[in-house]
């Protein structure tokens, strides 16, 4: 990988270019360019790397197969919504070396502990900044670099710390030195006063942790695990050095590391957990003439999503097609999407994947559509009730039925090989103030229903809303209603407490207005407050919406179902969103966050000289009233080590269910502020006391090292 290979970098069956791809001497950047664009190379980082697939393992890959054979071909896989890279090696032997030494290297990066991380971070921008490429650096070079790095310092001061960094008195700055440099430029102030203010006076517990008995275990255990000096762990001590590593840690971090595995009861009923979910799982663009890939399911279950949409259409040669019906949208077969989801579906949770769909097939095509499900996903397919059992490790296929689950248990169901189902697609659903309506409500047809693929559908069976009264009346634990945002909107209003009522009882799904043709998305919040527990998000957008799906889902081990609130589950207890201060139990909570500094802010104005002004803005999501926003103070000219030391104080009445969003913007006072950065997390996952806040990225990558410094503070009101 260091010598450097020619590889075939494909796009398509047509676009098949060579490139010389060579990892650099950092074991950290690939570098690639082709032969013939002269100088021009592009470079990326084996951390923005998230998996390598072997063999012909993606759609692009798959449709050449017949031309370059599978131990050849790899993937390379990238964080976020990045598209993949796909190559075909010169041989086989080739093609495993760069297979292992990514793997290799991803490893490498997912142990590094934070001082490497750091390292690593300040050696990227002194490579990026010693133009020259002499190792050595001039002060002239330091100064286009401080720049880059967002940071604005007169000269006199900066020039002082140049030369208090260079000991050799070169009048440049070599490696170490350069290192020294970055460390009195990052010198924490914000974190000495803290070190200081708590090591005069020893008996503090500020974390809020721990009881009172185990606070010296406590303290024993972090200055065990986080003090470098060995002098100081001798005399039961902690320096600053140590403190600053604790702070950085997983340990100092906002989310508590106690809700990042699997804490909650998983052997509840299905309606009683919130469910990871995907709208027109198959689009990777737009809903009208985006591209449809079964590299959409992939990502969707690699991000924990647990239940994911398939609409069926007759396609040529008597195979059933997935794409989004009466678009422009691509088209995939329906046999490659079962097959994703077949090998996908469990690689990050082991909890059941309910497959939504959509079917728009004649008879003869729903048979074949029945066959790859039982052929394809095997044992996998849950094709009878469960008696005791659980779901772990099962799909269940949700779409019509005829007649009920006690009639196929019976025996007693129909015989035919075909019956008559109402017909309620998404197309008919587009809001009811469309201009369409009279025609679509004519497409409200009766559809014929194969018994082949009626039999595939046990506990999910998608039933038309009349109204909430006549389910309470008739409807089964195992119907699943639909509505589109804005029929849910509608519904909330008019009765959250039923909504929430009938949610105690059902699955209830929820997906995007068909008027969201650009694949935006609603907030998930609403929904969530009245228990609606398949809310169907557009995976491939970033954005407020998925911002708070991540955030809800990262913690229990990122499995895919959280489970609601007690009393969302509890029949009797009538929550109803719009008055939370009726439960019984009631207990509202005072967040109060003193947003201290910012370190390392990254650069969003790509103009020359332009410097970030940092304001952050705390967003509480939850039941209506408590909804809120406050923002700090915007500083101006600092992305670097930006400092507040300013209080934010919110009511929240319903804190089961709110969210904590954190924002950081470059304030603008003549256009709309740019997005620079995000954190997202549940409060009842958030820890006290002195924080830091590893920020995302819009889409929702993290963004090493910047960070927001807080402290925070939950009392009952």
């Amino acid at each position: 990988m260091l010598v450097g290979t020619v590889m075939r970098k494909i796009k398509s069956r047509t676009w098949k270019k060579q490139r010389y791809f060579k990892l650099q001497d950092d074991c950290m950047n690939i570098w690639y360019k082709s032969k013939k664009a002269g100088n021009a190379h592009s470079t990326f980082s084996v951390s923005d790397v998230e998996a390598v697939r072997e063999g012909h393992q993606s759609e692009v890959l798959l449709s050449i197969a017949d031309e370059f054979p599978a131990d050849r071909c790899f993937t390379l896989v990238f964080r976020g919504r990045r598209g993949n890279l796909d190559l075909v090696a010169e041989s086989a032997e080739e093609a495993q070396s760069w297979i292992r030494g990514m793997r290799k290297l991803i490893e490498n990066v997912e142990n590094m502990g934070e001082m490497e991380r750091l390292g690593q971070w300040i050696g990227d921008w002194f490579r990026k900044a010693d133009k020259d490429h002499d190792g050595r650096m001039n002060f002239k070079e330091v100064r286009d670099l401080l720049k880059m790095m967002n940071v604005d310092m007169n000269e006199h001061h900066a020039h002082r710390l140049f030369t208090m960094a260079d000991k050799s008195q070169s009048g440049t700055l070599e490696d170490d030195e350069f290192v020294l440099f970055y460390k009195m430029l990052t010198q924490r102030e914000d974190l000495l006063r803290v070190f200081q203010e708590f090591s005069t006076d020893g008996q503090k517990e500020e974390q809020l942790e721990t009881g009172d008995s185990q606070q010296q275990q406590r303290a024993r255990e972090l200055i065990e695990k986080y003090e470098p000096s060995d002098a100081a762990k001798q005399l039961n001590a902690m320096s600053f050095d140590g403190f600053l590593m604790y702070m950085g840690s997983a340990e100092g971090n906002i989310f508590d590391p106690k809700r990042r595995g699997m804490y909650q009861d998983m052997c509840q009923p299905l309606n009683h957990y919130f469910i990871s979910s995907s709208h027109n799982t198959y689009l990777m663009e737009d809903q009208l003439r985006g591209h449809s890939s079964v590299e959409g399911y992939i990502r969707a279950l690699n991000r924990g999503c647990r239940c994911v949409e398939v609409d069926c259409w007759d396609g040529a040669n008597g195979e059933p097609i997935v794409y989004h019906g009466h678009t422009f949208t691509s088209k995939i077969l329906f046999k490659d999407v079962v097959s994703a989801v077949a090998n996908y579906a469990f690689k990050v949770s082991p909890y059941p994947v309910i497959m939504s769909i959509e079917n728009h097939c004649s008879v003869e095509q729903q048979r074949v559509m029945a066959q790859h499900l039982t052929h394809i996903l095997g044992d996998k397919l849950l094709k009878s009730t469960l008696y005791g059992k659980d779901l772990k490790g099962k799909i269940l296929v949700k779409a019509k039925k005829m007649g009920g689950l006690e009639e196929s248990l019976s025996g007693l169901g129909e015989d035919s090989l075909t019956a008559e189902v109402s017909d309620e697609e998404e197309a008919a659903d587009i809001d009811e103030d469309s201009i369409h309506r009279d025609s679509l409500r004519r497409r409200k047809s009766k559809q014929r229903l194969s018994k082949e693929l009626s039999d595939c559908v046990v506990y999910c069976k998608s039933v038309h809303f009349r109204n909430f009264r006549h389910a309470r009346i008739h409807s089964k634990f195992y119907e699943v209603i639909s509505f589109t945002e804005s029929k849910a909107r509608k519904q909330l209003k008019e009765s959250g407490a039923e909504f929430v009522y009938h949610n105690t009882r059902q699955l209830t799904r929820v997906y995007p207005s068909g008027f969201r043709t650009d694949s935006s998305n609603y907030n998930p919040q609403e929904m969530w407050n009245v228990g609606c527990q398949i809310v169907a998000l557009n995976f491939q957008t970033a954005g407020e919406g998925m911002d708070l799906n991540d955030g809800l889902f990262s913690q229990n081990g990122g499995c895919g179902y959280v489970l609601k609130p007690g009393f969302m589950n509890e029949v009797e207890r009538r929550f109803d969103p719009d008055n939370p201060q009726k439960l019984n139990g009631y207990q509202p909570l005072i967040l109060t966050i003193q947003v201290i500094s910012g370190q390392q802010l990254p650069k969003v104005n790509i103009k020359e000289g332009s410097i970030v002004d940092p304001l952050v803005r705390v967003e509480i999501h939850g039941v209506p009233v408590d909804q809120s926003k406050q923002e700090t103070r915007w500083i101006e000219n600092n992305g670097f080590n930006p400092v507040w030391y300013d209080t934010l104080r919110f009511t929240v009445h319903a804190p089961e269910l709110a969210m904590v969003r954190f924002v950081v913007e470059d304030y603008d006072k003549t256009s709309k502020n740019d997005f620079v950065g995000q954190y997202t997390l549940p409060l009842s996952c958030m820890q006290q006391g002195y924080r830091h806040i590893h920020l995302l990225s819009k889409d929702g990558t993290s963004i090493p090292p910047s960070s927001l410094f807080v402290h925070v503070r939950i009392t009952e009101l």
